[in-house]
């Protein structure tokens, strides 16, 4: 899915279907980059009990849900969590 260049949002593709999808999970992403706060910094297991819209910046070695996203930020989003470099 194509994104833009600065903030990684999904941009909407021409005759996609469900386009509110992709809106919303844009519309996420930037109100959790946005007046950013940390929740945690350097782990490397997710929380066991995240709340909407928690950010967590992902440490090396990371495992389980994180696996292979080291370095990102983790957003807890629409109960699971998407990554953001």
């Amino acid at each position: 899915m194509p994104e833009t260049s600065k903030l990684g949002l999904p941009l909407v593709a021409p005759a996609q279907a469900q386009k509110h999808v992709t809106v919303n999970e844009s519309f996420l992403r930037l109100d959790a980059m946005t007046h950013l706060t940390l929740q945690s910094v350097g782990a490397s297991v997710p929380p066991g009990s995240p709340n909407e819209g928690d950010v967590h910046s992902v440490g090396s070695g990371a495992s389980g849900l994180w696996a292979a996203q080291d370095g990102k930020l983790a957003v807890f989003q629409n109960e699971g969590w998407a990554f953001v470099t």
